[in-house]
């Protein structure tokens, strides 16, 4: 069958958009993971402003530069005697009380790129501004460990770079049972049973074939490790709350994976930023709340591992439209029973060293990534992270 036809076919095309997000699953458990433990990657998207997240109120230079944007008295929370929170993050202060997170300071990396799509394929990538490469950093870590299909999902129909390897890449989906419903529809099934045991190569589809193939699969152990739980825990009427309690329901129903990946966009605040920004934080905030919470309730929380990145913060210099434009270096946060460094682990930005009106790194965001994979994980960061980034101990 050619190619065009096989797409045009109506029950194939209304599910198109959702095969692609699953790459190359297999069915084989393994036991290459050594522990049962899991990291949730929440991606800030469009670049969230570091500077009205975690607020530096005494800097009298902060102010200067943001006289109508800056956040100060009923809109802040003091955290220590220079930094303090947006307010927007309350519902995290007690997990900040309780030393179950952990604030990062200046993550960036060394000439940055100011550009959405390139920045972003660099954090997902792991490279430096000049190296463009293939394969995500979750992908290469599955390349090494992991045999499963499910070892690295993602909360979306699409599947991100960040977790495509060479040989084995994660998962993407949104509604297991719509999936499942979908690929055991009359046609699929005559599909997949037809081409089974054939000899498919590129010439003749081989890989559009195999991967619809290996999607019913993953669906099925993903349908078939659900569908008995029910979690019962009220999370926020949020897109967002809703991707984390997915995550919460293969976590609580004991999906074999390792890596969750959410995301939370809107973030790019050239306009008013002031109450747009709250707002998307306030999600966010109310979001990780109920999602820590439900873990705690079912025991889970000691074997995660959260982490929050934006591409990049911000300006440090308001616009004329009560907004910011890129930036460079930003804040990043980490949630965990286990952290090795908690609260504030480093000093805030440095506003009176800038380059060119923007803030200065003083952590690679790689070197997180390193001690996400080698101290978490337990792996090997040989060929999935540059061996001249220094680890960042948090975990």
């Amino acid at each position: 069958m050619k190619r065009r036809s096989f797409i045009k076919r109506s029950a194939l095309a209304s599910a198109y958009t959702l095969i692609p997000g699953f790459l190359k699953p297999f069915e084989s458990l393994g036991t290459e993971l050594s522990t049962e433990r899991n990291v949730v990657i929440i991606q800030l998207s469009g670049g969230n402003d570091g500077l009205n997240t975690i607020v530096p109120f005494r800097n009298d230079l902060y102010y200067q530069k943001r006289p109508k944007i800056s956040l100060k008295g009923n809109d802040i929370t003091v955290l220590d005697k220079d930094l303090a929170f947006n307010n927007a993050l309350l519902p995290l202060k007690p997990f900040y009380d309780s030393g179950e997170m952990a604030i990062v300071n200046n993550v960036g990396y060394p000439n940055p790129d100011r550009s959405h799509f390139r920045s972003m394929d660099i954090w997902h990538t792991a490279s430096n501004s000049k190296e463009y490469l293939k394969t995500g950093w979750i992908g290469r870590y599955l390349d090494a460990n992991c045999q499963q299909p499910h070892a690295a999902i993602e909360v979306d129909n699409q599947l991100s770079l960040v977790l495509k390897g060479k040989n084995l890449n994660g998962l993407a989906v949104k509604d297991v049972k719509q999936l499942y419903r979908q690929l055991n529809e009359s046609y699929f099934k005559a599909l997949i049973t037809a081409t089974k045991d054939k000899n498919l190569t590129e010439h003749n589809q081989g890989y559009l074939y195999k991967t619809l193939i290996q999607t019913e699969s993953s669906a099925a152990y993903l349908f078939e490790t659900t569908k008995l739980y029910t979690n019962t825990f009220e999370y926020p009427n949020t897109e967002f709350a809703k991707q984390l309690k997915t995550v919460a329901n293969f976590i609580q129903s004991g999906v074999k994976s390792r890596v969750y990946y959410v995301s939370l966009s809107g973030f790019d605040t050239h306009i008013a930023q002031a109450d747009r920004q709250s707002r998307l934080l306030k999600q966010y905030a109310e979001g990780i709340s109920a999602f820590i919470t439900n873990l705690k309730q079912s025991n889970q929380f000691e074997n995660t591992l959260l982490f929050t990145f934006s591409e990049f913060g911000r300006r440090v210099e308001e616009n004329a439209s009560n907004g910011t434009d890129h930036g460079t270096a930003n804040v990043s946060f980490l949630f965990g029973a286990q952290l090795k460094q908690k609260g504030l682990v480093n000093a805030g930005p440095d506003l009176a060293q800038l380059d060119e009106g923007d803030l200065i790194h003083s952590i690679d965001f790689r070197s997180i990534y390193k001690n996400i994979i080698s101290d978490w994980l337990k792996a090997s960061t040989n060929g999935i992270i540059a061996n001249d980034v220094n680890t960042f101990n948090i975990v």
